[in-house]
């Protein structure tokens, strides 16, 4: 149990709702383990009046709390509020992690992308030089794109309901990583076309989710391939209708929890300065959903 002390460095979640959260258990366990005076706390901000996350976002630095994490709905809107940026913050357009630098100011970053790129890389994915397809141009996509061109994908396709969403995507991210063309299609249009060509698959859409489990992002009579790996963000279920047709299609099914235990472990280090302990943390998120 973490035990609290006047010297206790605070962190915290922001977001609405913020109870279901796993991230609270993860990062105190991690401070537990690593006997850092830390702990983290949710920070439930809701989202009428529309000046609350405002209020939210400084009083981290009026009651001496050294950061937070930013889930939905939240991200964008906390920006404003925020001193300056990190560039993977202002080419995603969403941050995740605050951070109250030793002078006062207000940080914003994103650890998504590098939390995916690292679970990936963790699976034994490199996706460098690879052909992408990203389905779905929301929040997810964007950072899920920025980490793909950051880290050196040859092409990636987004794969959209609404193609002139993915197509500014497309284009604001092509601006930024001009080695890697990247480009849109409408979901209507047949994914056989693409597919074969495709190493790597990544779902940021909610379809396949709890409570709507049936859901598939991905036409059922085509097949994925062996030397395919494909991604699904959603992790409850964990295994979602796409990673069960990946597997008995024989390609790499990898789910999203490996994401968000990641991303959070980066955000440990941006705020503690020590690296964190991620297969604890592993081992905790799994032990809660294993229990849900």
């Amino acid at each position: 149990m973490t035990t609290i002390s006047g010297k206790t460095n605070l962190v915290g979640l922001i977001g609405w709702p913020v109870s279901h959260s796993v991230s609270p258990p993860m990062h105190n366990a991690a401070f537990a383990a690593l006997g850092l005076d830390w702990c983290y706390v949710p920070l439930p901000v809701p989202i009428e009046p529309a000046d609350r996350i405002g209020e939210a976002v400084r009083g981290l630095r009026a009651l001496g709390l050294r950061g937070a994490n930013v889930t939905v709905p939240h991200k964008q809107a906390v920006m404003p509020h925020l001193d300056w940026l990190t560039p993977a913050a202002q080419a995603i357009g969403a941050v995740n992690t605050i951070r109250v630098e030793p002078d006062g100011a207000l940080s914003g970053d994103n650890t998504d992308a590098p939390g995916f790129v690292a679970d990936l890389r963790e699976h034994g994915v490199d996706s460098s030089g690879k052909n992408v397809i990203v389905l779905g141009a929301g929040g997810s996509a964007r950072a899920i794109v920025y980490g793909l061109a950051a880290s050196g994908a040859r092409k990636i396709l987004i794969v959209n309901r609404t193609v002139d969403k993915a197509a500014s995507l497309a284009n604001q991210m092509q601006a930024l990583f001009p080695n890697c063309a990247i480009a849109a299609q409408p979901l209507a249009q047949p994914l056989a076309d693409v597919a074969e060509q495709t190493d790597l698959i990544i779902n940021t859409t909610s379809l396949g989710m709890t409570p709507d489990v049936a859901g598939l992002p991905w036409e059922p009579d085509v097949k994925f391939s062996a030397h395919q790996a494909v991604y699904d963000l959603v992790y409850n279920p964990p295994q979602t209708r796409l990673l069960q047709k990946a597997r008995v299609d024989g390609a790499q099914a990898i789910g999203g929890l490996g994401m968000l235990i990641w991303q959070g472990a980066i955000a440990f280090e941006r705020w503690t300065g020590v690296a964190a302990p991620v297969d604890l943390m592993r081992r905790t998120v799994t032990e809660i959903f294993a229990k849900r």
